[in-house]
């Protein structure tokens, strides 16, 4: 029988730390990354002007029509040679801002829900399902609104202007109607931008300081003293950015206002019926078919300044959020 001796080890020596020399030349990896991302940024940008010249110089014939009239005109009638956005502008904007007041509270709440109020194996089904509204067709949001939603706020919208009619916003320019209005398009518009504001709002409250929050709440707080005295204080900034960026959103909606708004460009406060503001989604959608060489230069003219509306919105939405980083 063999023995085997295992003989001792010796000893690694443990080298001492060596430093590396770090080089800051560039490598070819880091030069052709680089070459990427300007190509992809030149391209975006490129594509921005091309979009802007192209809506500047069809429209420049109607522009160059009417004159100053084409911004502060009441009546938009292409084929008497006026051509006036007021209304639509007005209309759209007016669209927008209904979305947001409803969507607003709204998408807070949801957010509140599922970072403080949730359970957490809760969390990931409510975001899934915020997360799925922003995938459904514009389409389908239209359908459904012409179809029931439109029928359902008629009598909430009976009732307000029955209440507060002397509030100018809750009148109808048609008596006795209270479909196909503004309201209407604004509140099934809220559905569309609630999961935006909700995304980037649950994000900032997310990341506010939880030592902070936990010494509120054991300083003897309750979770909504803590929601309001810490949370919302700190969140307040992206809430904003949270707030434009849906305005953008509904400023930019089409074929929600194509299929529930009246065919109509009168310039009014009331928003609760029909044949009051116009939209100039509604109005492009309509026209662009069947118009002239001219009427055509006032679409897209009117297509220019809602596409400038909605950057302006979204590059403040966007200076916002990097303010609200950059202070994180």
């Amino acid at each position: 029988m063999t023995t085997v001796v295992e003989m001792p080890m010796e000893p690694q020596s443990v080298d001492e730390d060596v430093p590396i020399e770090l080089h800051q030349s560039d490598t070819g990896a880091d030069r052709a990354f680089r070459i990427v991302l300007v190509v992809s940024s030149a391209i975006v940008l490129a594509i921005l002007v091309a979009v802007v010249v192209f809506l500047a110089v069809d429209g420049w014939p109607a522009l160059r029509a009417s004159g100053i009239k084409f911004f502060t005109g009441a009546t938009w009638a292409p084929d008497l040679g006026r051509f006036g956005m007021l209304p639509l502008l007005v209309g759209s904007i007016a669209i927008a801002i209904v979305a947001l007041v409803i969507a607003l509270p709204i998408s807070l709440a949801t957010a509140l829900m599922i970072n403080e109020y949730l359970p957490p194996r809760l969390r990931p089904i409510l975001t899934g399902i915020i997360d799925l509204l922003a995938t459904v067709p514009s389409i389908v949001y239209g359908f459904w609104g012409l179809a029931l939603i439109s029928g359902l706020q008629a009598p909430w919208a009976k009732w307000l202007v029955d209440n507060f009619s002397f509030v100018p916003f809750f009148r109808t320019p048609q008596p006795g109607t209270y479909v196909n209005s503004i309201f209407a398009c604004g509140l099934v518009c809220a559905v569309t931008i609630i999961p935006i504001i909700t995304s980037v709002s649950r994000d900032v409250m997310s990341q506010a300081p939880r030592d902070v929050c936990e010494a509120a709440m054991g300083l003897g707080g309750t979770r909504w003293g803590m929601v309001t005295d810490v949370i919302m204080p700190f969140s307040r900034n992206g809430i904003l950015s949270a707030a434009l960026l849906g305005l953008g959103r509904g400023l930019g909606e089409t074929m929600i206002v194509v299929l529930m708004l009246s065919t109509s460009n009168k310039l009014t406060l009331a928003i609760m019926g029909p044949q009051g503001l116009g939209s100039i989604a509604k109005q492009i959608t309509q026209d662009f078919p069947t118009a002239t060489t001219i009427d055509k230069s006032g679409l897209v003219l009117l297509g220019l300044i809602l596409f400038v509306s909605t950057l302006v919105v979204n590059a403040i939405a966007r200076m916002v959020v990097n303010r609200v980083g950059r202070t994180a």
